[in-house]
């Protein structure tokens, strides 16, 4: 069965999946286009999780009980996941955990990734939506065919011109920046968990009338 694309399975799915995108390997850590796997790193240290890869998935994973809100009290499982495909092929982890975890509802698909259309540690939580042009979130939409999910968007700026793109979005950053690009990944991290103790519209309240507040 499946509902605009997405799988839908039988039975009670009380999971939340968040997903951080990124690219692979000890070069991309500490750039712009790694702050939402970075942020989803932060949540599995905070709990004293190991994300490790998972057969079959494309990610590496860590999972934690989730704090019940489905009716019976079924806690489900926190999950936190960064795939471990270069940013371009996220979509193929996406689809992967999506079955593997039986998510029946694409809002509760949670994706942080850096944006560009936000000024720099500006962060906005949106759900629905296009892919602005992120090559991430391209992925997921040719491989989930839906647009439905949460995303937590961390604001990188643009670059200083349009042909310097794939160089301010890869380059390792140092000092300052270095440190602005943590701060908002711990900020991302904060976003996430105040998703999920306090659910989606009080989260959307409180992230985005502080990134309405800052301009």
């Amino acid at each position: 069965m499946s509902r605009g694309g997405w799988p839908v399975p039988e039975g009670p799915c009380p999971d939340l999946l968040v997903l951080g995108l990124g690219n692979p390997g000890r070069e991309f850590e500490g750039t712009r286009h790694n702050v939402g796997a970075a942020a989803v790193r932060e949540l599995a240290r905070r709990r004293g999780l190991r994300l490790s890869p998972e057969r079959g998935t494309w990610a590496e994973v860590a999972w934690a009980p989730l704090a019940g809100d489905e009716p019976g009290g079924q806690a489900g499982r926190l999950i936190l996941a960064v795939p471990t495909t270069y940013m371009n092929d996220s979509g193929l982890a996406a689809a992967a955990l999506v079955r593997r975890y039986r998510l029946a509802d694409p809002a509760r698909l949670v994706v942080v990734h850096d944006e560009l259309d936000l000024p720099p540690g500006q962060l906005k939580l949106k759900l629905g939506g296009g892919t602005a042009g992120h090559n991430g979130l391209r992925s997921l939409q040719a491989h989930l065919h839906h647009s439905g999910y949460l995303r937590v968007r961390i604001g990188i700026g643009k670059p200083p011109h349009p042909r310097a793109g794939a160089d301010y979005v890869l380059r390792r950053l140092a000092g300052r920046d270095a440190e602005e690009l943590a701060l908002a990944s711990a900020l991302a991290a904060d976003a996430v968990e105040l998703l999920v103790r306090e659910g989606v519209a009080a989260a959307m309240t409180a992230v985005n009338g502080a990134a309405r507040a800052q301009r």
